[in-house]
């Protein structure tokens, strides 16, 4: 499978071979040993390191479910009028792709793939940056994509990266798209990173947005077993990231648009037109930054909160974002 597609997550493989992840990260172990692959957390690639990075059709058959989970949930952050930035990737393409609905919306991106998601929204205006086309990942990037930002002002920026570490934040392995997700970054009011838990803990070549940028983190919920992510959400968390956790359906595709508990950007239930989705919002205690203050809302929880094993799989109220 990962001769086939360059990428497989240890989800996908335990679903295909019948039997549990923990009996699939064994072998995965042992394959690495015998230098056939390359462990990443959540799942196997291709040997390489640092310097290699899946193209989109191998990407395309990773954390395809919680991928789709964790589009639902940003999705409901976005309201009617807003101008937002879009960086390039397959989880930004799924969100686009629920962008469609929100009216009166401005979408800049330098993804022709989100673009072209976006192509037949009657009521979502597209603008695209210059550049020249990186074809592993159908991105505009260079010196005409970041010029084509300067000026530039909106509410949010959604980005996706290879990897995200409390310690260096988001970073990707290449040199062109890190610098054009920078120029993105600074063109934002608010920065929220969408990242499955696969890339919890995985550190890449090139930094592209500091921890102490990222607003919000929307990602897929960790396996009672996944310590790493769990520890990496919680040192996140301290630094004052706000975490957003997508709820993905046991046994089939995440919930569609539509389906399922709605939130919004201000801790309640979402009522836009992007569709509802399941969350649980974990701001924690952390040192200040200097970010503008997002719209308080929602009931606080008292006291410091430990994102543990046991409270990850339990019910965690949604919190009141932290004014930074």
């Amino acid at each position: 499978m990962v001769r086939a597609n360059g990428a497989v997550s240890l989800r996908e493989l335990a679903r295909v071979v019948q039997t549990s992840e923990v009996t699939v990260r064994r072998d995965v172990r042992a394959l690495e040993a015998e230098g056939l692959l390359d462990r990443r957390h959540g799942g196997a690639v291709l040997p390489g390191g640092f310097t290699r990075e899946s193209g989109f059709p191998q990407k395309s058959h990773l954390a395809t479910a919680e991928k789709t989970a964790i589009a639902d949930l940003a999705a409901s952050l976005v309201n009617e009028g807003e101008a937002v930035v879009v960086g390039a990737g397959t989880t930004t393409q799924e969100l686009a792709r629920r962008l469609a609905r929100v009216p009166g919306l401005t979408v800049v991106t330098n993804s022709l793939l989100v673009a072209q998601a976006l192509a037949h929204a009657n009521r979502v205006e597209v603008v695209m940056t210059g550049g020249t086309l990186r074809g592993s990942n159908y991105a505009l990037v260079g010196s005409g994509a970041e010029q084509s930002l300067q000026g530039l002002r909106v509410s949010r920026a959604f980005l996706s990266g290879s990897g995200l570490t409390a310690e260096r934040g988001l970073s990707t392995s290449n040199m062109l798209a890190a610098s054009v997700d920078r120029a993105l970054v600074q063109a934002a009011a608010e920065v929220v990173v969408l990242a499955d838990h696969s890339k919890l803990g995985t550190d890449t070549m090139f930094q592209t947005v500091p921890t102490d940028v990222i607003t919000r983190l929307v990602t897929d919920e960790p396996s009672s077993h996944d310590e790493r992510s769990a520890t990496e959400l919680q040192a996140l968390a301290d630094q004052g990231v706000q975490i957003a956790v997508a709820g993905v359906a046991q046994g089939s595709s995440a919930p569609r648009p539509g389906q399922g508990a709605g939130a919004g950007p201000n801790g309640g239930r979402g009522e836009g037109p992007a569709g509802r989705q399941s969350r649980r919002d974990m701001p924690m205690p952390g040192p200040r930054r200097t970010h503008p203050p997002t719209a308080p809302g929602g009931p606080g929880l008292r006291g410091p909160v430990s994102l543990s094993d046991q409270q990850l799989s339990g019910r965690v109220a949604d919190l009141a974002p932290r004014r930074r």
